[in-house]
């Protein structure tokens, strides 16, 4: 269960408090997120929707400790990131956290499978083992024939497959998506969302997912708004289930 109001006690997999996030623009003081709350548990699928600028990727990047907070405290799996070293936080990074782009992200001159391994050549896997992650990862996202393939030899979809499979290839505790599905059309994107909710119900993963396509935030199993830097719980609307039209 998803909650914004900071309620929650220690058992929720990602627990957000009185987050606050402040830009400065010359003389300007931007204020992105103000006093935010919020709590995840293992399995939730999360979509956070707003108008461009309203701090919905600022929140995805403070969650996955790519950036940091003016105030307040981000705590994942018992961790609290808020403060951590560099050094620390890439680690955790890399064993917490897998991220999904709108741009896939793919290294052009790499194959998928070399695109998939990236995540692994910083951990102390073998060359072995390495190979039986990357391999299980393209199976999961049934790309199993395109191994070989360089980016520009697939579609779109396929590319974001193939970031999905580097996303997922250490096993990482959640996922976090920003708008993996704005560069494709309808029929790709119904594939990759299926996809993540396969993700979720087989391999138990954890969704936070900014979008700005409502047909995409009604498979999540809740759609919170950012509104003046602050959640809002959006009410689903009516014959819509977690998993799409009912």
């Amino acid at each position: 269960m998803v909650r914004v109001d900071g309620g929650r006690g220690s058992s929720s997999l990602i627990q957000v408090r009185g987050l606050d996030k402040k830009y400065q623009r010359g003389s300007e003081e931007i204020h992105v997120l103000q006093g935010l709350n919020l709590d995840v548990d293992k399995g939730d699928f999360v979509a956070f929707m707003g108008p461009s600028g309203s701090g919905k990727t600022t929140l995805l990047n403070l969650i996955g400790g790519l950036d940091v907070p003016s105030a307040g405290s981000i705590t994942v799996a018992g961790d609290e990131i808020t403060h951590m070293s560099r050094s620390k936080l890439t680690e955790w990074r890399a064993r917490h956290v897998g991220f999904v782009f709108q741009m896939y992200n793919l290294i052009p001159v790499l194959t998928a499978f070399q695109n998939v391994e990236l995540p692994l050549l910083l951990t102390k896997l073998s060359k072995a083992d390495r190979r039986k992650h990357v391999e299980t990862a393209l199976a999961i996202v049934g790309l199993v024939d395109r191994t070989d393939h360089y980016p520009r030899q697939l579609s779109g979809g396929q590319e974001q497959r193939v970031a999905i499979a580097r996303a997922i290839v250490s096993d990482p505790t959640f996922l976090l998506c920003d708008e993996l599905t704005g560069d494709l059309d309808r029929k790709s994107a119904d594939e990759i969302m299926n996809l993540i909710q396969r993700l979720m119900k087989e391999f138990g993963k954890t969704v936070l997912m900014v979008t700005h396509d409502p047909v995409v935030a009604q498979r999540a199993d809740v759609t919170l708004h950012l509104e003046k830097g602050v959640l809002v719980e959006a009410a689903k609307p009516e014959g819509v289930t977690a998993g799409g039209l009912a």
